[in-house]
């Protein structure tokens, strides 16, 4: 495990595997992945997150909101959410870690990965957990066994798992199945994901999508019944709350992080968008840093090739 100059912004964790441009990508028990698998104090990460709880109690809680452990329970999360294990005691079962890259063969499955992640936990059924179950196993048995084609093999299966668990959701009761989102949506909303973007602005976004602003309002409003401008406040916003309950910024430096030039006109938009000011906000969460910062890397070379 390594660590980073020290940051007064949420910890961010990092994958380190072997062969780093060829597979980073790692699975693993809660206890072979080690001790940040449970980390139960908030941070986000620069990498996708799969855990598949087969037992436990205490809470998943995810961007501020609680999800109590019911196992079996398949929690995702994307990079740039802020997680952490609450009131947790013997959780058992898999993690996945793997970043954006270890997609490229099915690159498809990255809008799979960021819908299961804006979903709450799933919860699947006997025979859904056999499947789920079956397929992890053999992702562990391939990775460890560290044989020729391994990456595409455990891609294969990683595309196979997304689409599993993707179907069980879109039958859980309540929850209809959504049409597949154009990959320019896919893209919009992997960028205004990043906290660590200068330029928020819907043409900004437009420029690096290579489209005109007119036709990404129109991408966006189809999939999401919401506007650019929209979901950019609303991930502003979220960003904000994450800042405000998980670190001892002051509300002038949050406000620079979550995007705003000028703090009062981001606390006038904070009581608009919330209906609290972000120090009544941070007051109501009993907010603040409670761990020590400074990024880590979740260091899998230990692991067998």
């Amino acid at each position: 495990m390594t660590r980073q100059p020290f940051s007064p912004e949420i910890e961010l964790h990092r994958l380190d595997v072997p062969d780093r441009g060829l597979l980073p990508f790692a699975i693993g028990t809660f206890d072979t992945i080690g001790p940040l698998a449970r980390a139960a104090f908030p941070h986000r990460h620069s990498f996708h997150e799969i855990a598949y709880v087969t037992r436990g109690r205490g809470c998943h809680v995810v961007d501020l909101v609680e999800h109590p452990l019911r196992p079996p329970q398949l929690c995702v999360v994307a990079p740039g959410q802020v997680h952490h294990w609450a009131r947790a005691g013997g959780v058992t079962g898999w993690v996945l870690l793997f970043e954006e890259d270890f997609l490229l063969r099915h690159p498809e499955d990255a809008g799979l990965v960021r819908e299961l992640a804006a979903a709450p936990p799933l919860r699947p059924d006997r025979a859904q957990d056999r499947v789920l179950t079956g397929l992890l196993a053999d992702l562990e048995r391939e990775h460890l066994a560290a044989e020729d084609g391994r990456p595409g093999v455990l891609q294969a299966l990683l595309h196979v798992l997304l689409v599993r668990a993707a179907r069980a959701l879109a039958g859980r009761p309540g929850t209809a199945a959504a049409a597949r989102p154009h990959p320019l949506v896919v893209q919009f909303r992997q960028l205004i994901a990043d906290p660590a973007r200068p330029d928020r602005t819907v043409a900004s976004y437009a420029r690096e999508l290579g489209v005109s602003t007119g036709r990404l309002h129109e991408l966006v409003r189809e999939a999401t019944g919401r506007t650019p401008a929209r979901l950019v406040r609303q991930q502003q916003t979220l960003e904000a709350k994450r800042l405000l309950t998980s670190t001892d910024l002051t509300v002038r430096q949050v406000s620079v992080a979550a995007g705003f030039t000028d703090p009062a006109y981001f606390c006038r938009f904070f009581r608009r968008e919330v209906g609290l000011t972000p120090g009544e906000f941070r007051a109501s969460t009993g907010g603040g840093m409670h761990h020590s910062t400074g990024g880590r890397s979740i260091d899998r070379r230990a692991a067998p090739p």
